[in-house]
């Protein structure tokens, strides 16, 4: 069964608030892998959260699901949802609820680490169509932080952040440490692709910067064991952010670069 960490209404709402829709660049990438089969019929989203990626796939199928074990987060999808040809559902990876070879392309957008991942595997191989492609897309966690020529300091703010979380990271996290790695490897099908080292970049406020460490699992489990050092950790890194930036305001845009990792696969015919 897949990991539940997600399971707030108020972290569901943040998630929906905060966390961003996959880059254009990527969705390029699977698309041009997708092509060449031509699968569009109907999409499976595998632990969509709020359907980020869920609404971005239905621009380019007939037919999408996102399904996500955490029903608060699928009840902020259902409220996001403005596509007909989108719906929802409460379902772990494991067992999605769908028929045999019935799903064109299934996509995990930075879920896959949650999956028990064989379980998962045979899941995506028994609702695949042959020729059906699976697409396992992630963006990492020590991602940088520019603003005119501030960028080293305003980085290094966010990765101070970020190795205050470590401690409260759960294990499933080493799968992102690893690039992804044990998971590729137990793709059974011999087409299958790996690409890494992508560079994406994101402009946001940094309201929007600081909203994002609130979707971190890490960072609600260290709010629910030490709520006040918690939150005295996001003020001093605002206020850290700002002085660095030299403005009082925290609508501020701000790039964030991200680097991805995409695994694509497709059923044998």
């Amino acid at each position: 069964m897949a990991t539940q960490l997600f399971e707030g209404k108020e972290h569901a709402s943040y998630y929906q608030k905060f966390r961003f829709e996959p880059t254009q660049e990527i969705i390029d990438l699977i698309f041009s892998y997708v092509d060449e089969r031509k699968p569009y019929g109907f999409a499976v989203d595998v632990g969509c959260g709020t359907g980020q990626n869920t609404k971005i796939l239905s621009q380019y199928v007939k037919k999408v699901l996102g399904i996500d074990i955490s029903e608060a987060q699928i009840e902020e999808a259902k409220k996001a949802s403005g596509s007909p040809n989108v719906t929802y559902s409460v379902s772990p990876a494991e067992e999605m609820p769908v028929g045999d070879a019935s799903v064109d392309l299934l996509t995990a957008c930075a879920s896959a680490h949650w999956f028990n991942i064989e379980k998962f595997l045979k899941e995506v191989d028994r609702v695949l169509k042959p020729g059906g492609c699976l697409a396992i897309f992630i963006y990492f966690a020590d991602m940088e932080v520019h603003y005119k020529d501030r960028s080293e300091q305003m980085t290094e703010v966010f990765a101070e952040v970020m190795n205050i979380l470590v401690p409260y990271q759960h294990e499933k996290f080493n799968n992102m440490k690893t690039a992804y790695k044990e998971i590729y490897e137990a793709i059974p099908y011999p087409d299958k692709r790996r690409i890494e080292n992508i560079r994406t970049k994101i402009q946001m406020p940094l309201s929007s910067l600081m909203g994002l460490f609130l979707t971190f699992p890490a960072f609600q489990i260290y709010l629910k064991t030490e709520p006040e050092k918690a939150k005295e950790v996001l003020r001093t890194a605002e206020e850290r952010f700002l002085r660095i930036m030299g403005t009082s305001s925290t609508e501020t845009e701000v790039e964030v670069w991200l680097q991805n990792l995409v695994l694509l696969a497709s059923k044998p015919q």
